[in-house]
């Protein structure tokens, strides 16, 4: 069998194909390599929210492999093995807050401004990002050269693509992340709005190839059997999912009928479950190895309202009085959020271990705390496990502010991708942190 294998069918009249995930029959005898020699794929993602963190339930006791999370840390604590916090660090490129931690995190450099508005300014990414950088170095490898997805909805800015989009080829140069489970879903695998959308509700991607399925099964030893079984009851749990979340059938991707508010209420967690376990999916099957999701945007304007929040997490931000416990606790919830992804992956076997132990995620936000509009002690977390060129569960602790670039870079060296340097001026750098490589 070759290494990328699909299994293709019609569905409506439109092609379909649902790709596998490795199997024992294409892996050495441990599950460590391919079988002719090659290597396993090793990935690198983002996973951002926006508006920073409360420090004082943020930044670990302890340090090295002997941490303990506070408490907006503690809902990690189920992969607390494969988070590495890295704090004290600070963006060097930093002069407007929003939009240098942005910036200053995802390209090593100054923000580039087009404009002004209001009393602020308006900004675009003066250099790819560094989920593109990463696409750039494994270009060809897969059928999506990035993937990018969002959980909660943008609200609306007028400060440029600085504050709307993660992803950035360079200067309003956008790869606009998709924020429809349903829609990424029909890109993913192929289904496209070639038949009437009532009768596409009504039928399984997997029913299209149901025939090639039986027939790999038969092919393949009860391990792989077993592999399989589980991989297609994840693709069908999906399309359950995405059925019941969208009632009324409409063309696509009217965002109206993909997870709707209830009762005026997003529904944060039902939407960051079904992108996680799009996401999962995906790189299980190798479709990409670089991406991003975008929990929330910078100046995050989303309504944490699980957490008790009337108004926007900007707004909080500003607004409410200390300690500010609406935010605490808004930052808590995200954390779990963070968890089911992360926890998503570590559940996904692959070779002999799982995908979160080959990957390396940047997991970070815009601002250290968002009453102040910080951008020193910048909250990153580094998470997997990179094929084994990262630690896994270290605290990184600088003690003389160091660039926030560090930590970019050894994420992006965690996933194999072999930068000298990272950053521009006076964000650039060329060491990582070496505490937190294997």
């Amino acid at each position: 069998m070759r290494r990328r294998t699909f299994l293709r069918g019609l569905l409506g009249g439109a092609a379909v194909s649902v790709a596998l995930p490795p199997l024992e029959a294409l892996l050495n005898t441990h599950g460590t390599a391919w079988a002719d020699g090659g290597e396993l794929p090793t990935r690198f993602g983002v996973w951002f929210w926006g508006n920073g963190v409360r420090r004082e339930h943020w930044i670990p006791d302890g340090e090295g492999m002997g941490w303990r999370p506070r408490a907006e840390m503690q809902p990690l604590e189920s992969v607390r093995g494969y988070v590495s916090p890295v704090t004290g660090l600070e963006i060097k490129t930093a002069t407007h807050p929003h939009h240098s931690g942005m910036t200053g995190i995802m390209t090593g450099a100054r923000y580039h401004q087009v404009g002004t508005t209001r009393d602020t300014i308006v900004t675009t990414f003066a250099h790819p990002s560094c989920d593109q950088i990463a696409a750039a170095h494994f270009e060809g490898q897969t059928p999506f050269r990035s993937l990018e997805l969002a959980v909660c909805r943008f609200r609306g800015t007028d400060e440029g693509t600085t504050f709307q989009h993660l992803s950035h080829n360079g200067p309003n140069n956008v790869n606009p992340s998709e924020y429809s489970p349903a829609a990424a879903f029909r890109r993913l695998f192929g289904m496209g709005p070639t038949a009437p959308q009532i009768d596409l509700a009504r039928r399984s991607v997997l029913d299209a190839v149901n025939g090639r399925i039986r027939a790999l099964q038969a092919k393949v030893g009860a391990r792989d059997r077993a592999r399989l079984e589980q991989h297609f009851d994840s693709i069908r749990a999906l399309e359950l999912r995405l059925d019941t979340g969208s009632p009324q059938c409409a063309t696509p991707p009217a965002p109206a009928n993909d997870y709707p508010d209830v009762e005026g209420r997003e529904q944060i967690a039902e939407k960051n479950r079904a992108m996680s376990d799009l996401m999962a999916v995906a790189l299980a099957c190798d479709l990409t190895r670089a991406f991003s999701i975008m929990f929330s945007t910078a100046g995050s304007g989303v309504i944490v309202w699980p957490a008790g929040a009337r108004n926007s997490l900007h707004q909080i931000c500003h607004d409410e009085a200390a300690p500010q416990p609406t935010v605490h606790a808004a930052i808590t919830y995200t954390m779990e959020q963070l968890a089911y992804f992360l926890g998503r992956l570590r559940d996904t076997p692959e070779g002999d271990g799982n995908l979160l132990d080959r990957c390396s995620i940047l997991c970070t936000t815009e601002l250290s705390e968002g009453n102040v509009h910080s951008n020193d002690e910048f909250p990153i977390l580094v998470a997997g496990k990179g094929g084994g060129r990262l630690k896994g569960g270290v605290h990184y602790r600088s003690r003389n502010r160091e660039n926030a670039s560090l930590a970019v870079l050894t994420a992006l060296r965690g996933a194999g991708v072999p930068l000298p340097a990272w950053g521009h001026d006076a964000g650039r750098v060329n060491s990582s942190v070496g505490a937190l490589e294997a």
